[in-house]
C-alpha cells in the first residue's frame, strides 16, 4: 500500500540520509522524496512517498513512530487518506515529426502543459498536476519517442476546505461534510499522541 508521510525537519546536512536509512532499513519501498524550505525559517519539509511491503497500516504507523526518534526531527505525520492537494511536475522531451507536433499541440489543449522549447524535430513539455493526470499523459506520450523525462516527486498540503477522493474510499462511514469540522473528525481519527504537531 503507498503512504504519503510529511515530515518537518530543522536544516541540518545529515537529517534526510538518516531518514532514507531508516527507511531502507525498515524495507519500505521509496517511491519519491521531496525537501525544500517551508513556511518555517530554519526547518524544512520532506514529503515522502513510500510503499508499505505488508498489509495493514501497523507497519506505516511504526515508521511514522520510528522517523519522528530522529535527530532535527520536529514533527511527522502520515498523511495519506487526509483531504490533500497533491502536485508534482513533469519534464518530457520528445523527438517528434511534423504530423506528431501537431497531435502534441492538440494534447497540450486538453492537458493544459507547456511547451517550453521546440525545433524542427524535438519539443519540451512541462507538465505541473496531481501525479494521476502525470501518469495518464505519460501513458499517451508511449507511442512517441521519448528522449527524455524527469519527474520531481510530489509535494501535498492538508486541505482544510474540502474532502479528498481517497479519504471517502477508505473511510466511506464518514459523511462528505467540507470545512474545518470534517478536517477535524479525520484528526481525531488517525492522530494518536506521536501524530499530534509538537510545540516548536
Amino acid at each position: 500500500m503507498k503512504r504519503t508521510i510529511s515530515v518537518l525537519v530543522e536544516k541540518d546536512a545529515g537529517g534526510l540520509v538518516r531518514i532514507i536509512s531508516l527507511l531502507t532499513r525498515r524495507r519500505f519501498q521509496i517511491e519519491s522524496i521531496t525537501m525544500a524550505s517551508c513556511e518555517r525559517k530554519c526547518y524544512e519539509r520532506i514529503t515522502i512517498v513510500v510503499i508499505n511491503q505488508s498489509d495493514g497500516s501497523d507497519a506505516a504507523s511504526q515508521l511514522t513512530k520510528q522517523i519522528k526518534k530522529l535527530l532535527n526531527v520536529v514533527n511527522v505525520q502520515d498523511i495519506t487518506y487526509l483531504p490533500l492537494v497533491q502536485r508534482e511536475l513533469v519534464l518530457i522531451k520528445l523527438q517528434i515529426s511534423v504530423t506528431e507536433r501537431e497531435e502534441i499541440l492538440n494534447l497540450a489543449k486538453v492537458f493544459r502543459f507547456k511547451i517550453t522549447d521546440i525545433t524542427e524535430s524535438t519539443l519540451i513539455l512541462e507538465l505541473t498536476a496531481d501525479p494521476g493526470k502525470i501518469v495518464a499523459l505519460q501513458k499517451i506520450l508511449e507511442k512517441y519517442n521519448i528522449l527524455q523525462l524527469s519527474r520531481t516527486g510530489e509535494i501535498a498540503v492538508t486541505r482544510e476546505s474540502s474532502v479528498s477522493t481517497s479519504s471517502l474510499k477508505e473511510y466511506p462511514e464518514f459523511d462528505a461534510d467540507t470545512g474545518r469540522n470534517y478536517f477535524k473528525n479525520i484528526e481525531e481519527l488517525f492522530y494518536k499522541d506521536y501524530y499530534k504537531p509538537s510545540e516548536v
